[in-house]
């Protein structure tokens, strides 16, 4: 359906017609055709824009594509409030 929020990451083994919008990990604001046969990979935080599939899910939360961009992310911004707090901030 059009719209829904992709919960985990997986490969299409089953698809119609489906489009998905990655901007939200790759920035580009094109639709991406997936099919089985040339770009099968599905990312959590995508959305379905038109069309349908089912999917074998890979990875999940912290280990979904998604899940990482959020750890590295916190990491860093843990790892500067760390050195903040220690009065020593370095580049």
């Amino acid at each position: 359906m059009g719209g829904d929020l992709l919960p985990a990451d997986g490969i299409l083994i089953q698809g119609n017609d489906l489009k998905i919008d990655e901007s939200s990990l790759t920035g580009e604001s094109d639709q991406v055709k997936k099919s089985m046969d040339k770009d099968p990979m599905l990312l959590s935080g995508t959305h379905v824009m038109e069309g349908s599939g089912r999917m074998v899910v890979t990875a999940v939360g912290i280990n979904s594509q998604t899940g990482i961009i959020f750890t590295l992310l916190g990491a860093g911004e843990g790892d500067e409030e760390k050195k903040v707090k220690k009065g020593k901030k370095m580049p």
